[in-house]
C-alpha cells in the first residue's frame, strides 16, 4: 500500500509550477484566449474559506482551458487600500503600510499552499505607487472632461473625530468609534459624475449582460439605477410660508410617477435633509418641540430609516396644489430620501400605501381618485392598481393610464410643468478623509483655484511620517505634505487632503492585469494587451458586491473607452456570484466562534482536500455549510485514489480496449467513466457543477474498482486524472507523471460507442405511481418495452381497461387505468 503524503507532493508541485512558469499568459495573441478573474481580496492578515471557495472555483476553470491550449490569464492582485489599516494602525501602534505589506506577504503564501495558478508576475497591490500613478491620471482627464467636479454636499459628520463617517459606519445615529452622536453637515467633496452613463448602464444591462450574469444581479441593477418616467412641476409656497421663510424660498420642486393621481394629494413631505428644514433650523423657526423632533428623525441615518415605523412632525408651512389652488401642509418626512428626486414629493395616502399609513398615524386627510372598473374601493387600504379616474376635474371618468399623459400635457400647455425621467442613481462621491488611500491629485491656490497636478509630477504619494490617532485626517496636519506650489502660477497652495474612495481602485484593476507592466512600466497598460484579453470570460465574486463594485466597474469601463484608454463597453463577459461558506447555520465570523481556518485543514489533509471538499459541498451558486466530516470523508477518497492508482500501468497514450471482450460490469464501469468525461465539458466551460462532476467520478472509480481489467481501469484513470486535475491538481499531476508522463493532461476524445447502453432501466408507473421496473435491451422496440412492462404490474391491471400506454424513450413508462 502506498503512502499519501499530501504535505511532500504538494510542496513538489507547487515547486515545478514555479520553476517552469506553468502559469504565466503566452505573449502569442494568435491562440485562443481565456480571461479568468476572482475577485481580489483586502489583505486583513488571513484568508478565510470564502477566499477558498472563491479562487478554487477560478482556479479549476483557468486550469481546464489551459489544458485545452488556450492562452490563460489567471492573476491575483490585492485590494489594499481601506480603513481596516488604518484601525489596525489606532489599535496596534502600527503603520498602515507596514501592516497591509505584511499581510500581504502571509496571505500569498496561503494562496501559494493551496496551489492556485495565479499569475506571479502580473500580482499588484492597489497601494503601490505605480498603480495610484494612473488612477490619478485618469482622475485628472475626467476632471478635464467634466466627468469630476468638486461640489459641496451633506454629509456624515463626526465632530470629535473631524471626520466624515460613511453610512456604514454610523451606528444609532452614533460613530462606530467615539460613540458621539453624528451630524449632517455640508461640506465640500470630490464627485464623479456617474449619473451621465445612466441610461447606457440601465441599457447596456439587457443588451449585453442578460443571460451571462446572474439575474438577481442584473435585477439589482437596475433598481439601483431606478429608471422612471413622470412628471417634474413645482409646489409654490403660500404667501404666509414665503413670509415665514424670510422670503428665502417660493416653493420646491417634486417629481412624480402617477401625475395621474395629482388631484389626491393631500400633504407634500419633504426630507429630513431638505434644504427647507436646514434654514428652519439654522433660523431657529421651531419652537423647542418641534426642533427636538426634527432632529432625533435626522439623526438617524437614510438607510435605518427606511425600516423604521413611518415618523414625521408638521414644519408649519403650506403649498399651493398647482391645478385646484388649495392650501397643502407641509410635512417631514423619514420615508423621504434627500437623494432621490428632489427630496420632495407630493403624497397621494388613497394610492399610496406609505402615503397611507403616514396619514392614519397623523390624521390627514385621503382623497380618493381613482376606483377600479369593477369593484368597490376598500378604504381601511390604499387602491393602486388602475381604474377610472374620480374627483379629478376635467379628467374624471378617463383611464388613469391615458390620464397620466393627459394631465402632463396640461402642465406642459400651462407651463407649470414637463415630462421627465429620473433616475434614483445619484453621483459618485469619491472623497475620504482618511490617510490611507490614494491621494486625489489636486491643488488649491488663491490666485488659480482648484488646479489638477501635472502628469510629469504623478504620482503623488503619501508620505510615511504620520500619526494616526483616529481624530482627523493626518494628511491636513502634515505640513511639508500639504503645503506645496501650484502647478499653474508657482505660488503658494494647499494640496487636496481628501483620498479617494477604494471603489475606484476595485474599478479598473481588470485591465492593469492583462498588461505586463513590469516590462511596460510607461503605461497604465496596452490597448493592444486590453484588445486581445478582455472582456474578462468570467468573472467570480460575492453576491454583496452585485451593485456598487460592479457597477463602478462597468462605468470605469465606459468612462476609460471615452478618454481614449479601451476600445469595450462592458469589463465582464460572464460573472458567476458564488454562495457563503457557512458553519452551523451562520457565516463564519470570529464572534461567532465558527471560522475554520484554511491553513489548519491544508496542514491536516492537504490542499487537494481542501479544494476537493469545498468544490463538492454544494453547487457554487449556493451556500455551503461546512462539515468536518466530510472534509474527512474527501482525504480518505483521495487517498484511495493515490493507492489504487498501483493497479494501472505506465502508458503515454490513451490505451486501446477490445470492447468485444467487455463483460456487461466492464462495459458499464467504461460507459461511467466516458460520461464524466463527457460531462466535464459542460461543468467546466458553462454549468460549474462541480459537485456533480467529483459525485460522479467518485461513481466511475467505485464501478473500476469492482471489476479487474488493467486495461480498462488504466484508460479509467487517463480520463479521470485528466478530468479532475483542475479541482486536485496536486494529486492529479503526480499520479499522471507516474503513469502517463502527464501525456493525458491535453484534450481526450470522447469514445461514442462507450456511451452507448446494452440495457435501459424503465421505471414503470400505472395511472402515474410507480409499481416496477424493467431492464431492457436497448434496441427493444416501443411494443416490446410495453409487453415486459405489463407483465412487471400484471396484478395492477386485472379487472381494470387500460385507456393509454405511453412510453417516455430511454426515460419511463406509465400505462393509464380506469375502472
Amino acid at each position: 500500500m502506498r503512502e499519501y503524503k499530501p504535505d511532500v507532493i504538494e510542496k513538489k508541485w507547487q515547486e515545478i509550477w514555479d520553476k517552469e512558469e506553468a502559469f504565466e499568459p503566452k505573449e502569442d495573441y494568435t491562440l485562443p484566449k481565456k480571461y479568468i478573474l476572482s475577485m481580489f481580496p483586502y489583505p486583513s492578515g488571513r484568508i478565510h474559506m470564502g477566499h477558498v471557495r472563491n479562487y478554487s472555483i477560478g482556479d479549476a476553470i483557468a486550469r481546464y482551458y489551459r489544458k485545452k491550449g488556450f492562452n490563460v490569464l489567471h492573476p491575483i492582485g490585492w485590494d489594499s487600500f481601506g480603513m481596516p489599516a488604518e484601525n489596525a494602525a489606532i489599535k496596534h501602534g502600527v503603520h498602515p503600510k507596514k501592516w497591509t505589506y505584511e499581510n500581504i506577504d502571509y496571505m500569498r503564501k496561503e494562496l501559494n499552499r493551496l496551489g492556485l495558478s495565479f499569475s506571479k508576475k502580473r500580482e499588484f497591490a492597489t497601494s503601490d505607487p505605480e498603480y495610484t500613478r494612473w488612477e490619478q491620471e485618469f482622475i485628472i482627464k475626467m476632471y478635464e472632461n467634466g466627468l469630476l467636479e468638486r461640489r459641496t454636499q451633506k454629509v456624515n459628520w463626526c465632530e470629535t473625530c473631524h471626520t466624515v463617517l460613511a453610512n456604514e459606519q454610523v451606528i444609532d445615529g452614533c460613530c462606530w468609534r467615539c460613540d458621539n452622536e453624528v451630524e449632517i453637515k455640508e461640506l465640500p467633496g470630490w464627485y464623479i459624475k456617474i449619473t451621465k452613463y445612466a441610461e447606457e448602464l440601465l441599457r447596456d444591462i439587457d443588451k449585453k449582460l442578460k443571460g451571462n450574469w446572474p439575474d438577481k444581479v442584473l435585477t439589482m441593477q437596475k433598481n439601483w439605477i431606478g429608471k422612471s418616467s413622470g412628471l417634474k412641476f413645482k409646489f409654490s409656497l403660500s404667501n404666509e410660508s414665503k413670509e415665514k421663510l424670510k422670503n428665502k424660498f417660493d416653493g420646491y420642486e417634486v417629481f412624480t410617477t402617477r401625475p395621474d393621481t395629482i388631484y389626491g394629494v393631500t400633504y407634500s413631505a419633504l426630507a429630513p435633509e431638505h434644504e427647507i428644514v436646514d434654514f428652519m433650523l439654522e433660523n431657529k423657526l421651531f419652537d423647542e418641540e418641534t426642533e427636538r423632533k426634527v432632529r432625533k428623525i435626522r439623526s438617524i441615518l437614510p438607510k435605518d430609516r427606511q425600516a423604521m415605523e413611518k415618523e414625521g412632525v408638521y414644519l408649519g408651512i403650506d403649498v399651493i396644489h398647482p391645478l385646484t389652488g388649495e392650501k397643502i401642509p407641509v410635512w417631514l418626512a423619514n420615508f423621504v430620501l434627500v437623494e432621490y428626486g428632489s427630496g420632495a414629493v407630493m403624497a397621494v395616502p388613497a394610492h399610496d400605501e406609505r402615503d397611507f399609513e403616514f396619514a392614519k398615524k397623523y390624521n390627514l386627510p385621503i382623497k380618493c381618485v381613482i376606483k377600479p372598473e369593477n369593484g368597490e374601493i376598500d378604504e381601511n387600504k390604499a387602491y393602486t392598481g388602475d381604474g377610472i379616474l374620480i374627483n379629478s376635474g376635467e379628467f374624471s371618468g378617463m383611464k388613469n393610464s391615458e390620464a397620466k399623459k393627459a394631465i402632463i400635457k396640461k402642465f406642459e400647455d400651462l407651463g407649470i410643468g414637463k415630462e421627465e425621467v429620473n433616475y434614483r442613481l445619484r453621483d459618485w462621491g469619491i472623497s475620504r478623509q482618511r490617510y490611507w488611500g490614494a491621494p486625489i491629485p489636486f491643488i488649491k491656490c488663491e490666485k488659480c483655484g482648484i488646479v489638477p497636478e501635472r502628469i510629469e509630477n504623478l504620482p503623488v504619494t503619501l508620505p510615511d511620517d504620520v500619526e494616526i490617532t483616529g481624530s482627523g485626517n493626518p494628511l491636513d496636519m502634515h505640513p511639508t505634505w500639504k503645503y506645496t506650489k501650484c502647478p499653474k502660477c508657482g505660488g503658494e497652495a494647499i494640496r487636496e487632503t481628501d483620498t479617494m474612495d477604494t471603489f475606484i481602485q476595485s474599478s479598473w484593476y481588470q485591465f492593469r492585469f492583462t498588461t505586463d507592466f513590469r516590462k511596460y512600466p510607461n503605461v497604465p497598460f496596452r490597448k493592444e494587451d486590453v484588445d486581445y484579453f478582455a472582456p474578462v470570460d468570467q468573472y467570480i465574486g460575492g453576491i454583496e458586491h452585485a451593485i456598487l463594485h460592479l457597477l463602478y466597474a462597468r462605468f470605469f469601463t465606459k468612462a476609460l473607452r471615452d478618454l481614449g484608454y479601451v476600445n469595450l463597453d462592458e469589463p465582464f463577459a460572464k460573472l458567476l456570484t458564488q454562495g457563503m461558506v457557512l458553519k452551523d447555520g451562520a457565516k463564519m465570523s470570529k464572534s461567532k466562534g465558527n471560522v475554520v481556518d484554511p491553513d489548519e485543514i491544508v496542514e491536516k489533509y492537504g490542499a487537494d482536500t481542501a479544494r476537493l471538499f469545498i468544490l463538492f459541498a454544494a453547487p457554487p451558486e449556493q451556500e455551503l455549510e461546512w462539515s468536518d466530516s466530510a472534509v474527512e470523508g474527501a482525504y480518505r477518497f483521495l487517498n484511495r485514489l493515490y493507492q489504487n492508482a498501483s493497479k494501472c500501468y505506465k502508458t503515454t497514450t490513451l490505451p486501446k480496449i477490445d470492447t468485444s471482450k467487455l463483460t456487461k460490469e466492464e462495459k458499464e464501469a467504461r460507459r461511467k467513466v466516458y460520461e464524466v468525461l463527457k460531462r466535464s465539458k459542460d461543468t467546466y466551460e458553462k454549468t460549474f457543477a462541480f459537485n456533480t462532476l467529483i459525485a460522479a467520478s467518485m461513481e466511475a472509480l467505485n464501478s473500476l474498482n469492482k471489476i479487474d481489467n488493467k486495461d480498462l481501469y488504466t484508460e479509467g484513470y487517463y480520463i479521470l486524472m485528466n478530468v479532475l486535475e483542475p479541482i486536485i491538481p496536486h494529486i492529479a499531476s503526480e499520479i499522471s507523471e507516474e503513469l502517463f508522463n502527464r501525456e493525458n493532461f491535453k484534450e481526450i476524445p470522447i469514445d461514442e460507442n462507450a456511451l452507448k447502453k446494452d440495457e435501459i432501466n424503465y421505471p414503470v408507473q400505472v395511472n402515474g405511481k410507480k409499481r416496477a421496473e424493467i431492464s431492457v435491451d436497448a434496441n427493444a422496440s416501443k411494443d416490446e418495452i410495453l409487453k415486459l412492462a405489463k407483465e412487471a404490474v400484471n396484478k395492477y391491471l386485472q379487472g381494470k381497461e387500460i385507456v393509454k400506454e405511453i412510453v417516455v424513450p430511454n426515460r419511463i413508462v406509465n400505462i393509464v387505468v380506469k375502472g
